[in-house]
């Protein structure tokens, strides 16, 4: 089995098209060679890194627009970086605590999920 991420054969010579990431906030750009290669984690890259570079920076890397929870009652929320376990973090804290919820997305209109939906 190879070791490359794509089990196929290394790129040729000069050939680069790791993709990359940068962040304005930390001056900074990386390729994700560790995630795709080491870790392994394919399709997923992006969505790694972005997650360790929001928990070791505090903040989540350029064009990366998560899913956000807040509960309109208490300070609790999140960030998710897809739809789905977003609305499920929604549906479950409204349930347990008959709390609205705020869910909000760069790209969609804010929703609030309240404990009866």
């Amino acid at each position: 089995m190879s070791d490359q991420f794509d089990g196929g054969n290394p790129p040729p010579d000069g050939v680069d098209d790791m993709p990359t990431v940068t962040c304005s906030r930390c001056d900074a750009e990386w390729d994700l060679e560790y995630e795709l290669e080491t870790l392994r984690v394919g399709n997923r890259a992006l969505e790694r890194f972005a997650l360790d570079h929001k928990r070791h920076a505090g903040h989540f890397p350029d064009d990366v627009k998560p899913w956000t929870v807040d509960c309109t009652e208490c300070a609790d929320g999140d960030e998710f970086l897809t739809e789905r376990p977003a609305q499920r973090w929604a549906e479950t804290h409204a349930r347990h605590t008959d709390h609205p919820v705020s869910l909000d997305h760069a790209d969609a209109p804010a929703t609030t999920i309240g404990p009866d939906d």
